[in-house]
């Protein structure tokens, strides 16, 4: 029961439903999954980067996630050319530093654009 309702709770907090429509491929169902498996974990750690960082740390970090943040993960990867070895591991990482890499992001295609 708890991951249903941590289910519904990320669904609420990406706009789900508005992302599905614009995405309707499976990107969308992808991230949640692995989002829902980090919020419902009971490891100690989560690897990030390549480092362990502390279980409730991720779990917050996720839960603040947006539809905005999760528009910005799936654009990145898009645009990534390099060869991904390991998706689940760069989807955690991108997921996990969403928050404090989108705004920097953003400011730099703008400046790119009008520089």
């Amino acid at each position: 029961m708890e991951r249903y309702e941590r289910r519904e709770e990320l669904k609420e907090n990406i706009d789900y439903e508005r992302l599905r429509r614009e995405h309707p491929c499976d990107d969308i169902d992808d991230l949640l999954e692995l989002m829902l498996d980090v919020v419902c974990s009971t490891a100690p750690t989560i690897r990030i980067s390549g480092s362990d960082v502390p279980t409730e740390a991720v779990k917050d970090r996720f839960f603040q996630l947006d539809s905005g943040h999760i528009q910005y993960v799936i654009d990145s990867l898009k645009q990534t050319t390099t060869k991904i070895n390991n998706i689940r591991a760069y989807l955690l990482t991108a997921l996990y530093n969403a928050p404090v890499t989108i705004g920097p992001y953003y400011s730099a295609a703008v400046r790119h654009d009008f520089g």
